[in-house]
């Protein structure tokens, strides 16, 4: 799909386009592509390193990046190419294949949310159960989130195709049954990759938060009143760790990064299919489905607020280089500064 959704919503007679508004969403589009190639890809390097070490969470986050990349690189970045050229510029298999991995990235990074956030919720709700399971090398979430994004872009392939759009001019289109082709394309996608996702995520949060406030009460915690032992769901929440809190308040901010980045998007989407009369190629429109990519930004962002991992990692470098009078201790010091700040925001009720 299209960021801008230029070929998803108008037909193919609408040639023209706004300049000002292109140069724009060139602008965004080309902010957007470095910041989320360069915060994904820092993050996965030193992930990576960490390979052997990693919690199950850790998996989660490595292939959430993975996720990420693939919509900066086939998503983004083909829009931004697009906005530049005005029109797409290769052969028909390369239209296919970049439609779908546009879809590919956006199914899977939903869904790495989504198994994450279930994860979660066994480790809260039912932590014996996580408890016995492999370890995390063997994380069976994780391939079914790939494997639902891999299937669930496929119509892809046979939606759109190189066409031409006028005498002379090509473009990578998508061709619809009308008059209800467009309407149905448009409301399956939001069902499958936002709505659907979004109310599995939040109904998880919901227990998870209702399983710690009954279970973490000092009510709970003291026992019935009658020296009767807490049950071994509660015992488990209330035993649980600081990690395991920090975890689930950094997938509660990742969902919520999700939410406010996307609907914005889904909504213009909803809109522009089944309102005949919506401004298609509104500014506003346009600003609000670019900036739905900006979720790709934030995920390495919040991750590193609530792990505190990277600067650890710069201050301990930077001490070593100060050992060998490379640096000042004035910049150790401001690094170190800046680590500790880090640390009180992630470890924050």
């Amino acid at each position: 799909m299209r960021a801008g959704n230029d070929s998803d919503s108008v037909s193919p007679e609408d040639v023209g386009r706004d300049e000002s508004l292109a140069r724009v969403e060139i602008a965004l589009l080309s902010i957007i592509f470095l910041s989320a190639a360069l915060l994904n890809g820092a993050l996965l390097l030193v992930l990576w390193r960490q390979r052997k070490h990693m919690s199950r969470m850790r998996v989660f986050v490595f292939h959430l990046c993975l996720a990420d990349l693939v919509v900066a690189f086939f998503q983004v970045c083909p829009q931004l190419m697009w906005d530049i050229t005005d029109r797409f510029v290769g052969p028909d298999l390369v239209c296919r294949l970049v439609k779908y991995l546009q879809v590919l990235g956006m199914f899977s990074s939903t869904y790495m949310i989504v198994v994450m956030t279930v994860d979660r919720y066994q480790a809260v709700c039912n932590p014996m159960v996580t408890f016995q399971r492999r370890r995390a090398r063997h994380n069976i979430p994780v391939c079914v989130a790939w494997g639902v994004s891999a299937v669930g872009s496929l119509p892809q392939i046979f939606i759109f195709s190189r066409v031409e759009v006028a005498p002379g001019v090509f473009d990578c289109w998508a061709k619809f049954i009308q008059p209800w082709g467009l309407k149905t394309y448009i409301t399956w996608t939001t069902l499958v990759i936002f709505a659907f996702p979004v109310i599995i995520v939040v109904f998880c949060q919901v227990r998870i938060c209702r399983a710690i406030q009954i279970n973490l009460s000092p009510k709970t915690r003291q026992g019935s009143g009658w020296g009767l032992p807490l049950p071994s769901r509660a015992s488990g929440a209330a035993s649980m760790s600081k990690a395991r809190v920090k975890t689930f308040k950094m997938t509660v901010v990742i969902v919520l990064a999700y939410i406010i980045c996307w609907a914005p998007f889904f909504t213009v989407q909803l809109w522009s299919a089944w309102e005949t009369n919506a401004p298609k190629e509104n500014a506003t429109f346009a600003i609000l489905m670019l900036l739905a990519s900006l979720n790709s930004c934030a995920n390495p962002c919040i991750y590193l607020l609530f792990s505190g991992q990277l600067p650890k990692r710069l201050v301990s470098v930077l001490c070593q280089r100060q050992a060998a009078g490379k640096i000042s201790q004035e910049d150790a010091r401001v690094v170190s500064t800046l680590y500790t700040s880090l640390r009180n925001v992630s470890d924050c009720k």
